[in-house]
């Protein structure tokens, strides 16, 4: 009897295989062709599900998008019942930095297809509309911080949620090697207990 494939499953592995070309050689071996090649499939098997490299890349982004939420799930899971905003904000900002490999490897992702959209009306509306949820939440949270007295009534949601945002530039940084991880961390920590002194 023939082997059932899981097409989700099989569209997952072709997403990894592309991040693995981007993570590896860059976005300008970002083609089909190459792609297949690390899925370990035909030029023709991978076009059976993705028939462009843009719908290719779109899933790759969403499935990244995916995973980074599920990290983020599972860090929210570990701070227990009722996390302290400080907590949730910090899992966030450094769940979005490339400091462990899935990190690296979404964060890079990400990358690639900012680039993409800057050239692509369809990739730069989906990313600016992905962009702007994660802003929106972030200054939500702020917002509920400084209304449960966490945060300083003082301080704009807005422009400190611009702040925080700002601190996954550190991502550049840290994948030049100019800082090292453990200092960019120092930086985001400082940065939350200034935010959350009152």
């Amino acid at each position: 009897m023939p082997k059932q494939v899981d097409h989700h499953e099989r569209r997952q592995a072709i997403a990894r295989a592309l991040w693995r070309v981007v993570e590896q050689r860059g976005v300008t071996h970002l083609t089909v062709r190459e792609v297949a090649r690390e899925a370990g499939m035909s030029h023709g098997q991978l076009q059976h599900y993705f028939a462009t490299r843009e719908a290719m890349l779109s899933f790759a982004m969403d499935f990244a998008s995916e995973q980074t939420s599920l990290r983020v799930g599972r860090g929210l899971q570990e701070l227990g019942d009722e996390p302290h905003p400080r907590d949730v904000l910090r899992l966030m900002l450094t769940e979005m930095l490339p400091l462990h490999a899935d990190a690296r490897a979404t964060s890079r992702m990400s990358a690639a297809f900012v680039l993409e959209a800057l050239h692509n009306e369809n990739f730069h509306a989906r990313a600016r509309d992905g962009m702007t949820q994660g802003k929106l939440l972030v200054e939500q949270l702020i917002r509920q911080a400084i209304a449960d007295g966490h945060i300083g009534s003082d301080r704009d949601p807005v422009t400190e949620a611009h702040l925080l945002l700002a601190l996954t530039g550190f991502t550049t940084l840290l994948e030049l090697g100019v800082i090292e991880p453990r200092e960019a961390l120092a930086a985001v920590d400082h940065h939350l207990d200034r935010l959350f002194q009152v």
